[in-house]
C-alpha cells in the first residue's frame, strides 16, 4: 500500500469535511440571523401599529438585539447607611461631572467611596427648590442597578453633600442566562394595557430591578425600565413581562432599604396576623 498516497488522500477527505462542516454552520446561524431580523421586523410594525392606534409617541430608539441575561445576587456594604446624609470636605463642581471626558476623573478623585462606579441617571435626577439633587445608579456590567444610587445635593451650584448604597454582586450564585422579553414587546405590553391616548415615552432602558427586603442580600433581574413624559416609570420584568406600576408619591430609598426611621414589614409573620385579627 502507498502511505503516502493514502495519507494525501486522508488529510484532503478531512479538509473536505471541515468546509462542508463550516459551510452548514455558517448557512444555520445566518438563517437563525434572517429569522431573527425577519421576526424583529414584524414586532416593530405590531409596536408601530399599537402607537398609532393610541395616537403615543416614542421618543427613543429601541434596540433590536436579542440578549440574554441572568439573575444576579447582591449584598449591601454594612459600613455604606443609605439614610445618612454626608457633608463633603471640598465641594464637587457640579459641570465637571457633566463635562465630557472629566466625569470618570473627577469622580475617581472625590470623597464618595466608588463613585466611578456610578453612572449619572437623568431621569431620576430632579429639582427641589432652586437646588438640583444628581442621582447616580452603580452600574454592573455596564447596566445600571436602578435600586443603587448615589444622590448628590447641590447648593448654590456646588455639589456639598451626599446619600449612597452600595453593593457588591456576588460570584458565588450560579444562575443560568435567559433570553430577555425584546423592549419592542415590552413596550407593546405597556401601550396596550397601561399607558393613555396621547403619552409620549421618553425612555427605554435596560437595567436591574427588585423588590426591597429588609436584608443585607438580594436578589436583582433584569428589567426595561419605561419612562413616560409625565414622570410615571414603569419596569417591566424582562424575563415574564410582569409591570411594576409607578409607586403613589415619591419613592426614592436605594433598594432593599429602608428610609431613616421606617420599618418595614414581614407580612408573612404571625405576629402580625394576630394583630390584624385582634383589630
Amino acid at each position: 500500500m502507498n502511505w503516502s498516497r493514502a495519507k494525501s488522500i486522508l488529510i484532503c477527505s478531512f479538509l473536505l469535511l471541515n468546509m462542508i462542516l463550516g459551510f452548514q454552520l455558517w448557512s444555520t446561524n445566518r438563517s437563525n440571523q434572517i429569522e431573527v431580523a425577519l421576526d424583529t421586523s414584524g414586532t416593530v410594525e405590531e409596536l408601530n401599529r399599537a402607537l398609532r392606534s393610541k395616537n403615543i409617541r416614542l421618543t427613543d430608539e429601541l434596540p433590536t438585539d436579542i440578549v440574554k441575561l441572568k439573575v444576579i445576587t447582591v449584598k449591601y456594604d454594612d459600613s455604606i447607611k443609605p439614610s445618612e446624609q454626608k457633608p463633603l470636605k471640598t465641594p464637587i463642581i457640579m459641570s465637571n461631572l457633566l463635562g465630557k471626558g472629566a466625569s470618570r476623573e473627577v469622580q475617581a478623585q472625590s470623597e464618595i467611596p466608588n463613585f466611578n462606579l456610578y453612572q449619572l441617571d437623568s431621569i431620576m435626577s430632579r429639582k427641589v427648590n432652586e437646588n438640583w439633587i444628581y442621582v447616580f445608579t452603580q452600574l454592573y456590567d455596564k447596566l445600571p442597578l436602578f435600586d443603587v444610587k448615589v444622590e448628590l445635593n447641590e447648593k448654590n451650584g456646588e455639589i456639598t453633600s451626599y446619600r449612597q448604597a452600595y453593593v457588591e454582586v456576588e460570584s458565588g450564585v450560579e444562575q443560568t442566562e435567559q433570553k430577555l422579553i425584546p423592549a419592542q414587546l415590552a413596550v407593546r405590553s405597556l401601550v396596550d394595557n397601561y399607558l393613555s391616548e396621547g403619552s409620549i415615552i421618553t425612555e427605554v432602558r435596560l437595567g436591574y430591578h427588585g423588590q426591597p427586603y429588609n436584608s443585607q442580600t438580594q436578589p436583582m433581574f433584569p428589567h426595561w425600565r419605561i419612562t413616560v413624559d409625565n414622570k410615571d416609570i414603569y419596569y417591566l420584568q424582562a424575563f415574564n413581562g410582569a409591570v411594576e406600576s409607578p409607586p403613589k408619591g415619591s419613592e426614592l430609598t436605594p433598594f432593599g432599604q429602608p428610609a431613616e426611621g421606617e420599618k418595614v414589614e414581614n407580612k408573612d409573620n404571625p405576629d402580625n396576623k394576630s394583630k390584624d385579627e385582634k383589630k
